[in-house]
């Protein structure tokens, strides 16, 4: 890790908290709606195409997939799914909305140690609302001093934050789950990235071994190692 480090960047989504494991039970939840109509691969392939083709107009998030399921549902019934199974599927959504923050273990003994030896910051993509909603009720938000929720995560998505924060790129450094969001496109800019999988990822943010090849940045087992390695 460079010496001159000076602004630390967190993912919030499986890195902060568990996400991604509450979409795979909704999905399963939703095949299981729509199984007299498709088979579960049918249904999965489905729903993952009308998210992406949708990503443009909701973004990213669960409302944006709600809706997606939604109009999924409607396609694959053609047109005749029952106005109950609509009001099941908008529970699906709502469910997920109230899930409980679980952090990932470690997360705040890692960033209270950080706390005041960097400026940490929350770098996130998502519905607005709702992180916000996750970030008050994870406690985790005396330890940043700045949140931000873009729209995605691009190069030209984290060149505008860097010039928002007013640092150049190598004093920047980002720690995610996703290498398409949280390391690539940071290491594209010349700022720093630590990767720490999580145990499950959308198949959206999965990338070939080609994209990985002479990119140098570091991968941990868990956000512990962090300490030992910055």
């Amino acid at each position: 890790m460079p010496e001159n480090i000076k602004v630390i960047a967190f993912d919030a989504d499986d890195t902060l908290w568990v996400n991604e494991t509450y979409f795979r039970e909704a999905e399963e939840e939703f095949a299981q709606l729509l199984s007299k109509y498709e088979t579960k691969n049918k249904i999965d392939q489905e729903l993952f195409k009308t998210e992406i083709k949708n990503l443009i107009h909701y973004g990213y998030g669960v409302k944006g997939f709600v809706l997606s399921m939604v109009e999924c549902a409607l396609e694959l019934s053609n047109y005749k799914i029952p106005q109950q199974t609509i009001e099941k599927i908008l529970n699906i959504g709502k469910e997920m909305l109230e899930k409980p923050i679980e952090l990932l273990p470690g997360i705040e003994n890692v960033l209270e140690s950080l706390q005041g030896k960097y400026k940490l910051i929350v770098a996130t993509k998502g519905d607005l609302l709702d992180q916000e909603r996750k970030l008050e009720k994870s406690n985790l938000l005396k330890y940043f001093h700045h949140i931000e929720v873009m729209s995605d995560k691009k190069e030209k998505d984290y060149k505008k934050l860097i010039g928002h924060l007013d640092i150049k790129p190598e004093d920047f450094l980002m720690i995610g789950n996703s290498l398409k969001s949280d390391v690539l496109p940071l290491i594209a800019i010349g700022a720093s990235a630590i990767h720490i999988p999580f145990h499950t990822t959308w198949v959206h943010e999965e990338v070939s071994q080609k994209e990985q090849d002479n990119v140098e940045y570091a991968t941990l087992t868990n956000i512990n190692e962090v300490l030992s390695l910055i």
